[in-house]
């Protein structure tokens, strides 16, 4: 789960964490004291959206920029333009993210920028902390062409972060005077403390930066959280911006389906993350285009079944569905009556192929050879794969 810039700096705050001054808002007739209560003559206008790359990102009638330094007596003409625009950056897709809130932050004069997160390395089973002295630029782009730039701190968990690995990340930093280690010290114990107790999935600062008069400030923060962790942390779920997620996606999860949209058109109905991902992988391979990842788990009933029917049918874009299902836990004969249940209750008029395999697979076999509903059954994965790519294919000729 992602949360807004705003947001997140509001918990910086809460623990310790030094930040701009800046204020949120979600209509035009909030601006003009929003932009007041702010110091200076200049002030940032930044679009609240869960996608990085706004500086740089378009405006679906051409605007540029979804983050800009002006001038106070243009901040409102400027946030005018981009409240309720869509925004367009490398990570949202052509699509889009509609500006639903900005953000009123006080202008820095910035004497040097720094790249900072704290994210899960799961080869170690540790926690990574990235540090590096070329803030405000892509890390990727960074750790290819400078990776001298970049220092990577492995704590483990069991000890936390201890006070030579903090003084070890300043000294790389240069923050290596008494006054500014003391700085650095409080941002990144503040940090990390964040990052442990909210059962964060990754704190990132680009740019974290050192101003003309000497201080410590976030610039930008990032911070997405552990779904499964979710459930210990209302306060944390209260942050959620159903706006920012696919509705799809929100519905799935009402239902314990894992469901991820993705921009194909043969939908995938699978019972398991690994035999989700290989099944993707193959109808690849066969020239065809995954519409989803769809995990039913292994606990599906009837009415899990047919609303993961009606979530798949409400992507316009698919075109076919494949339903690849191994019978562990689940009974092959349970899910065979889970999809016929579902293919009548919702009508399906889309090409269906579906493979089962494991314990009761004859008969659930014999169930979907009986119950009269028009599909395609297939004996392997790589057959299923090859004949809904197939039918696809034909029928979009």
């Amino acid at each position: 789960m992602n949360i807004h810039e705003y947001q997140a700096k509001a918990l910086f705050k809460e623990f310790g964490v030094p930040v701009q001054d800046g204020v949120a808002v979600k209509s035009p007739a909030e601006f003009d004291a929003a932009i007041a209560s702010l110091p200076g003559d200049h002030i940032v206008v930044k679009s609240q959206i869960h996608a990085g790359g706004r500086g740089k990102g378009v405006f679906a009638d051409g605007f540029k920029g979804g983050v800009k330094f002006v001038a106070k007596s243009e901040a409102a003409d400027t946030a005018k333009k981009m409240l309720g625009n869509t925004l367009i950056t490398k990570q949202t897709g052509p699509q889009g993210r509609t500006v639903a809130t900005l953000f009123f932050a006080e202008a820095v004069d910035i004497d040097k920028e720094y790249y900072l997160s704290i994210l899960m390395d799961r080869a170690s089973s540790k926690i990574a902390i990235v540090a590096s002295l070329a803030g405000g630029m892509d890390i990727e782009k960074v750790a290819e062409e400078t990776p001298d730039q970049i220092l990577t701190m492995l704590v483990d968990p069991d000890i936390g972060l201890q006070p030579f690995q903090v003084r070890k990340l300043g000294y790389f930093l240069g923050f290596g005077a008494k006054e500014m280690m003391k700085q650095w010290s409080a941002v990144i114990k503040g940090l990390f403390k964040l990052f442990w107790s909210k059962d964060c999935s990754m704190v990132e600062v680009n740019p974290l930066v050192l101003t003309k008069d000497g201080k410590l400030l976030c610039l930008d923060a990032k911070v997405s959280f552990d779904d499964n962790a979710r459930f210990r942390h209302p306060e944390v779920e209260a942050l959620r911006d159903p706006h920012e997620e696919d509705p799809k996606e929100i519905e799935a999860g009402k239902f314990g389906l894992n469901y991820i949209a993705l921009d194909g058109n043969i939908a995938c109905m699978v019972n398991g993350a690994g035999l989700a991902m290989s099944t993707m992988d193959i109808i690849k391979f066969f020239g065809g285009n995954p519409a989803n990842f769809l995990d039913v788990g292994g606990g599906a009933n009837e009415e899990a079944i047919t609303q993961a029917f009606n979530i798949l049918l409400k992507d316009k874009n698919v075109k076919g569905i494949l339903v690849n299902i191994f019978g562990g836990i689940m009974k092959c004969d349970v899910i065979a009556a889970g999809v016929i249940a579902a293919v009548k209750n919702v009508g399906l008029t889309l090409p269906l192929v579906v493979r089962l395999e494991g314990t009761n697979v004859e008969k659930g076999r014999q169930m979907l050879a009986e119950s009269g509903i028009k599909l395609t059954t297939a004996d392997s994965l790589a057959d299923a794969a090859e004949k809904i790519v197939k039918i696809v294919a034909n029928e979009n000729k």
